[in-house]
């Protein structure tokens, strides 16, 4: 999807002119790929906007952040502020947000201590990530020949930029055979996640998805799903899953910032259950949505009022 341009962009605690938001190509991030970022969403509630989860959202940046020693002179706190203040200057909501930390222009080499950490956080419009854009209508996907980064070699745990170099050989090895998305396994044959996306089945009623320890991301709408399945009475299991459930069980779907909750209808050419949405994911995905678009109260306090009213983007 086209990125339509907004008028501002936050960096380092100021905004900034869209078109002011350049890189050298001698900039570290661009020699070795030295950066961590988000994938957050605002809502047009019926309430008014709201980013979702913006804290846990924040707070993985954090996280990332210091794994990789870049060292960030901001609390989270004022990074959800952040958020706040460039959604409210572009008044585009509906949005994606992109909070990006990066090692920039400083010196060349691997020893990335010496070359400046740079804050920013973009936002702009963006639609469905994954199918035609119908909540129910579930999309064909592929196990992938690409596993998923090996334990004490890249974190997982990490949302960094280098990581999505394997996420691309994911998605691309997917989309060239026909495909919408690619599902990778460890590095010990056991279902990881998507390109860009966590994993659920159903089986036997019970919703299952692999644990963090098999090179998955702690998503955040993973754990959002996590938390309604409780509160739904679905039981819950987090545990190793061997490639072949993916054919055998009932139901199976991605969940992701971008992804929300989609429906898989067919892994390898092999159709998930009847292959249309089952009952799990349909009941998750309401409850989901309507906490989203504020038919349901916000009983979890997941949404950050933004004081904006929408206008239209402009178009790059």
């Amino acid at each position: 999807m086209a990125i339509n341009k907004t008028e501002k962009i936050w960096h380092n605690g100021k905004l900034i002119n869209w078109d002011d938001a350049t890189l050298h190509v001698m900039s570290h991030v661009v020699n070795y790929g030295s950066a961590v970022f988000e994938g957050v969403r605002c809502y047009a509630r019926k309430d008014g906007a709201g980013i979702f989860r913006a804290a846990e959202h924040m707070q993985r940046l954090l996280d990332s952040s210091k794994i990789y020693r870049m060292e960030l002179p901001f609390t989270r706190d004022e990074l959800v502020r952040a958020m706040v203040e460039v959604v409210a200057a572009n008044r585009i909501v509906p949005c994606y947000i992109r909070p990006i930390v990066l090692r920039g222009y400083g010196q060349i080499g691997v020893n990335p201590f010496n070359s400046p950490i740079d804050v920013y956080i973009v936002n702009y419009e963006w639609g469905k990530y994954l199918g035609s854009g119908k909540a129910d209508e579930g999309v064909d996907v592929c196990v992938s020949s690409w596993n998923r980064l090996a334990p004490n070699t890249m974190p997982a745990m990490a949302k960094s930029g280098a990581n999505y170099m394997n996420s691309q050989l994911i998605k691309m090895e997917a989309i060239v055979n026909g495909y919408v998305e690619g599902i990778a396994l460890d590095v010990n044959g056991y279902v990881s996640e998507g390109s860009g996306e966590n994993l659920f089945l159903v089986r036997n009623g019970t919703l299952l998805t692999a644990p963090l320890g098999n090179s998955v991301l702690p998503g955040i709408t993973r754990d959002s799903v996590l938390q309604l399945a409780r509160e739904l009475g679905i039981p819950v299991v987090e545990q190793m899953i061997p490639r072949e459930m993916l054919y055998i069980s009932e139901e199976v779907f991605f969940t992701g910032t971008a992804a929300e909750i989609t429906p898989i209808r067919s892994v390898d050419k092999i159709a998930v259950g009847d292959g249309k949405i089952g009952p799990v994911t349909k009941r998750l995905q309401k409850e989901f949505f309507a906490i989203l678009q504020g038919a349901a109260p916000d009983r979890h306090h997941w949404f950050t009022p933004v004081p904006v009213q929408a206008r239209q983007p402009v178009t790059v």
